[in-house]
């Protein structure tokens, strides 16, 4: 063995030798070229928008969702398709390959191009209510920084750097609103006017995770429902981002920044009812949606993330129900999580932060409240909340792969509460976590992921809980 140490070490530095011997090599100064793309894809045009504030003009001349003959009051619950236990999955080849390297089988594989456009009046809904989601948060991200200062940004511990993050989450908007609008043509919704619920800098960035989120939830929900795949891929492209986003703003706000093992998806009449409320007007004959607005959910004791014990609290939220948007006022500053050091206690922003003391746990009890439908709401309130379900019975708590249900206790009219449910996902990953949805059902339906919008000829009414 030491021979081999010997031999080893001779033969380095015989090498050591050589190169000493070498001659230096010539180096040049590394040069740097730019090329100019002959052509660069326009953007949507995008204009500042100066008024927000509730609707304020006439009423409209149109109203309620748009519709043509409906054939039924709901889509029938059915089994599963013939094939639908057929393949094997034994890890084996059960069919020719088309070409190496290539399984049999998958959608949109056989050579194809793709033209992306619309191939069904799903398809076209979906991406528009896409798109009206897109031009609320480019206005969103806008605003806030428009319409707080500097001192106030840096007083919720938000630097330049920060706000630059900001802005340049809403030139991406820019280009998520011109996607979509390419692929849906002339009629594409354009943007409209807002009214937010937020009055300072950590109501704005609780909104905008709020906002983010549903906008989020609501494309998981459709994507894989669409006919046209390819508009399928380009749409996954741009909600990936949003997904970046929330978890920006979760941080933004002090909070643990991705709680959960998987995101969730809804039902789009679920995102429009939460999206609708924050649009003022829209421009005339701007193209209307057929999704259902909902009755609005108030949490009477919303978690306030923004609070030391974020769960001992009552009528902290801004701007109504739907998203129950935190309310940062009147906090004592003993009771301020925001202005805490200490590890454990201090939500300030952070990359990541772990509470001592959950928002939200199993067994508390929630209390609720809901409106009845009738109410004009949306652009111009031009649109309708309703409801096909008969008086709520359960509240059902939508988080990662999970539909929970708990009873309503004690119903007084439009009021009642109910209990947080314990369940997980799998062991170790509690169901209810993050910013998730509760909506009230006449019927503890089963539903699944992929079939969630069997449930809304169910639902009575809509909201979001941070649970954590």
């Amino acid at each position: 063995m030491a021979g081999f140490k010997l031999s080893a070490v001779v033969g380095l530095l015989g090498l050591a030798a050589s190169a000493l011997a070498a001659p230096a090599p010539v180096y040049s100064a590394p040069t740097t070229t730019f090329s100019v793309p002959k052509i660069t894809a326009p953007v949507e045009p995008v204009t500042n928008v100066t008024s927000h504030g509730p609707y304020t003009g006439p009423p409209p001349t149109t109203t309620g969702a748009l519709s043509t003959s409906v054939l039924a009051p709901s889509i029938p619950a059915l089994p599963p398709g013939p094939d639908a236990f057929k393949y094997p999955s034994d890890g084996q080849l059960h069919a020719p390959q088309p070409a190496p390297y290539t399984p049999a089988g998958g959608v949109g594989t056989n050579g194809s191009a793709p033209v992306y456009r619309m191939l069904s009046d799903f398809d076209y809904q979906s991406i528009a209510l896409a798109l009206y989601q897109e031009w609320i948060e480019l206005d969103l991200f806008h605003w806030g920084l428009d319409r707080f200062s500097v001192e106030d940004f840096e007083e919720a511990g938000l630097t330049a750097e920060d706000r630059h993050l900001i802005e340049y989450m809403a030139n991406q908007e820019v280009g998520h609103a011109t996607l979509l609008s390419n692929m849906l043509g002339p009629s594409a919704p354009n943007q409209c006017t807002y009214n937010y619920p937020a009055m300072n800098v950590h109501e704005f960035i609780d909104f905008c995770q709020k906002l983010t989120r549903y906008g989020e939830a609501g494309v998981y929900g459709f994507l894989n429902h669409l006919n046209a795949h390819d508009v399928g891929q380009m749409l996954l492209q741009s909600i990936t981002t949003e997904a970046r986003q929330q978890m920006i703003f979760r941080q933004f706000e002090g909070l643990f920044p991705t709680p959960e093992w998987f995101q969730v998806g809804i039902p789009q009449s679920w995102a429009w009812t939460l999206l609708a409320p924050y649009i003022s007007s829209c421009p005339e004959n701007n193209t209307r949606l057929v999704w259902q607005n909902y009755p609005a959910l108030y949490i009477l004791n919303q978690p306030n993330p923004f609070r030391i014990n974020g769960s001992n609290v009552w009528n902290e939220t801004t701007g109504g129900g739907y998203t129950n948007t935190a309310s940062y006022r009147d906090i004592e500053e003993k009771d301020d999580c925001t202005k805490a050091n200490s590890t454990g206690i201090s939500c300030a922003p952070g990359i990541t932060r772990n509470r001592s003391m959950p928002l939200s746990y199993p067994g508390r009890q929630v209390f609720l409240e809901w409106d009845e439908p009738g109410k004009p709401i949306g652009p111009n309130n031009s649109y309708v909340t309703d409801t096909k379900a008969g008086a709520p019975k359960f509240a059902a708590w939508v988080s990662q792969l999970n539909v929970t249900y708990s009873h309503l206790e004690d119903i007084k009219g439009n009021r009642a509460y109910t209990i947080q449910p314990d369940v997980s996902t799998f062991d170790g990953n509690p169901a209810i976590n993050g910013t998730i949805f509760l909506v009230l059902t006449d019927e503890d339906l089963y539903v699944t992921p992929y079939n969630l919008t069997q449930l809304n000829p169910h639902v009575y009414a809509v909201g979001m809980y941070q649970s954590g």
